[in-house]
């Protein structure tokens, strides 16, 4: 089988997208795997189908890098935004709908390869705070943990470790370590289905950033990660509930092949 491809990322959260409106397209769990494989296949940290819907734009499934149907994917929301784009399904705005329910999305800048993209995420309406960390969903579970200096944090074993700690057990969560530094947050993720550390994580940046907001009076957070800036702003309605939360930042073309499986 012959697959055409397109490769996007979102401050290097990279992903593989693919134009299955006609549902031709059937993956196994293996393939995607290969796909997504840095060294034997095209290399990603996930993989989307953009595939038709009778009420929205279009519906996003997206699966981790280890070939798995994942939870939502901040960073692939506005990707996959991007892509919708490029293929002429939207003009600036989307709607579509996610394992975690609809989503809007807004294209804010754009250039040829590249679109500054403001995705709408799920409301929140509680977390639990521990005594030293947060868990949080935000379309997905994560940890957060802050820390002195996030660039001497060893993110991939200690994420790892609580990962798969029996605590979150059976599914696991990902793991987030947090800087507060003087005019934006520095975040480092562990994510799971990924099983590593990646250089960004939508769902993972916006945890941080709710998290945060408890420190201070700011409804907007800029962010800095590995792979790049994204910042998130949000309504708050009390310490531990959040309305119009949105993600935004960068979601680039990188290329566009064919890859016979």
């Amino acid at each position: 089988m012959k697959l055409s491809f397109s490769k996007y990322h979102g401050a290097g959260n990279d992903f593989i997208l693919i134009d299955n409106r006609l549902n031709e397209i059937v993956l196994t769990k293996d393939q995607i795997a290969f796909l997504c494989n840095r060294h034997f296949g095209i290399g990603a940290d996930g993989l989307m189908l953009l595939n038709a819907h009778k009420t929205y734009d279009f519906r996003m499934v997206y699966y981790n890098s280890d070939g798995n149907e994942s939870s939502m994917c901040g960073n692939g929301g506005r990707c996959i935004t991007a892509f919708a784009s490029d293929l002429g399904i939207i003009k600036e705005k989307a709607h579509f709908t996610a394992i975690d329910g609809e989503h809007t999305s807004e294209i804010i800048e754009s250039s040829e390869k590249e679109k500054t993209i403001k995705l709408k995420m799920s409301d929140v309406s509680d977390y639990d705070v521990f005594d030293d960390f947060y868990v949080i969903n935000t379309g997905s579970p994560h940890y957060v943990k802050f820390v002195e200096n996030v660039n001497d944090t060893d993110v991939y074993n200690l994420g790892k470790a609580i990962r798969n700690d029996q605590r979150f057990a059976p599914k696991g969560l990902n793991v987030n370590f947090v800087q507060i530094e003087e005019n934006q947050l520095f975040v480092r993720t562990y994510e799971r289905g990924v099983e590593n550390e990646t250089l960004a994580c939508g769902t993972g940046v916006t945890a941080s950033a709710l998290v945060y907001s408890n420190f201070n009076n700011a409804n907007k957070i800029d962010i800095k990660t590995l792979g790049g800036s994204l910042s998130v702003s949000f309504e708050k309605k009390t310490d531990k509930c959040f309305q119009n939360i949105y993600l935004q930042g960068p979601a680039k073309f990188v290329f566009a092949a064919i890859i016979e499986l």
